[in-house]
């Protein structure tokens, strides 16, 4: 009996490519069943009617319904209730390696800068979107180049009393979070000239891809325990530098007050830029969170912050503070950031307003310092505490390893094979680097 989906009720939209060299059921019959096995069609999906379907393809509707009988009888297709016609359950494609998920078989994740998102606020955020929904007529449209008002005035105030930075709204641009906000104020500072940027060693090495592909040649500056040496960039060619001042990633040290005023003058002499990222700045431990590096010279560095750690990644919300004279740039380089979700925007300047983002903030601050108390407790029970290199910030910690091993390499292997999820460090140097010279530069200290 043909199969239809014939029945009261809308109806669904589906892509459907039927090659012009086989026969029009035939061609139906491949591009349903490839969609399927693919799992562009996935089990339980409605298929639109037949006539829906026909008039779309511009094919007779008996030519539809033959193509739905023949999938039907090889097993792909079903009917269900009234008619309706939807995939049937078929083996599922084994992934690739690529395509697995990076928390496939871990047991324990303990990844560095991975923020807890049960922690999200999803009743506050609810409830900041409804009062923003009330009131969004007329504010749902093309998004201005900079962010929305609204939130740019809220992060004007947040970041002035909880981080110390100085800055009007005006100075405020809103990224889809922070490594879009990289890429392009590093192709504005190669449209300047400025072709050479320096940046920390070890750092994150995806920011350093941003970098690279935003038409900048990288330096790399090494980290010792007292942060970036300044001294080294001095001897380099590069008139901008980006650092992580409050907590270097990975090192997890904190640029030294004598480091953060050489750095300083050394923008200044070298009318130069430092691009400061606060990645985490929020969450220190042992004492209040260091202001910004931006706060000390506004005309010098421009500020990068997220709400990845402090409410989630994927909402993809990111800023940075720029120098006055840069602002006129903003819009031959702001076209290669994505805009960020005008209601997110709304949402998060709801919550700036309202306190809640405070509150947040601080709720996770005691919720990550007791992991990390967990943590280092763990270690201590195991005889590594001495060798935690910095733990009084931030959401990792550096382990140095014994001279005599064993070696990085193998202490990743076997803790992927305990179901363990860490990072190890040698990744984060632009070159290989000697692991002794690497102990000896990041003595550890808490």
């Amino acid at each position: 009996m043909p199969v239809d989906s014939e029945f009261p009720g809308p109806d669904v939209d589906l892509l459907v490519e039927v090659g012009s060299f086989e026969g029009r059921r035939q061609g139906l019959e491949r591009a349903l069943r490839h969609a399927i096995q693919t799992g562009r069609l996935r089990s339980g999906d409605r298929l639109p009617s037949s006539r829906t379907l026909a008039q779309q393809l511009g094919f007779a509707r008996g030519t539809v319904l033959a193509a739905f009988e023949q999938l039907t009888v090889e097993g792909y297709l079903r009917t269900r209730a009234r008619g309706r016609t939807t995939v049937a359950e078929i083996g599922a494609l084994s992934m690739s390696a690529d395509d697995q998920p990076v928390t496939a078989g871990v047991k324990f994740d303990l990844r560095p800068g991975e923020p807890d998102t049960t922690m999200f606020p999803g009743a506050a955020w609810l409830a900041a979107m409804r009062r923003v929904l009330g009131e969004a007529a007329g504010r749902l449209g093309y998004v201005h180049m900079q962010g929305r008002p609204e939130l740019r005035q809220a992060l004007a105030g947040y970041l002035a009393r909880a981080r110390g930075v100085r800055a009007a709204s005006a100075h405020i641009v809103v990224s889809s979070g922070y490594s879009a906000g990289l890429f392009w104020i590093c192709r504005l500072l190669v449209q300047r000239g400025m072709r050479t940027i320096a940046m920390e060693d070890p750092c994150f090495g995806l920011h350093r891809e941003i970098v690279e592909q935003a038409g900048a040649s990288v330096t790399p500056i090494e980290v010792d325990g007292l942060g970036l040496n300044v001294a080294a960039l001095r001897q380099s060619e590069a008139r901008a530098v980006i650092v992580t001042p409050a907590h270097q990633y990975p090192t997890g040290v904190t640029l030294h007050p004598t480091r953060r005023a050489e750095l300083l003058a050394w923008a200044r002499e070298q009318d130069g830029l430092v691009i400061e990222d606060d990645y985490d700045g929020e969450f220190r431990f042992d004492r209040q969170p260091i202001g910004s590096l931006q706060g000390l010279d506004p005309a010098r560095v421009i500020y990068g912050g997220t709400a990845s750690k402090s409410l989630a990644p994927g909402l993809r919300l990111g800023w940075l503070v720029l120098p006055p004279e840069l602002l006129e740039d903003v819009p031959r380089a702001q076209w290669h950031a994505s805009a960020a979700s005008a209601l997110d925007q709304l949402v998060l300047a709801d919550l700036i307003e309202s306190y809640v983002y405070d509150r947040q903030v601080r709720r996770l601050r005691l919720h990550y310092r007791r992991r990390r108390d967990r943590l280092v407790a763990a270690l201590a029970s195991a005889g590594l505490e001495g060798r935690i290199v910095a733990s009084a910030a931030g959401l990792h910690l550096l382990l140095a390893l014994p001279e005599d091993g064993p070696k990085e390499v193998d202490v990743l292997a076997r803790a992927a094979e305990i179901g363990l999820a860490i990072h190890g460090l040698e990744t984060h140097w632009y070159h290989d680097r000697p692991i002794r010279r690497a102990r000896d530069r990041l003595r550890p200290t808490n």
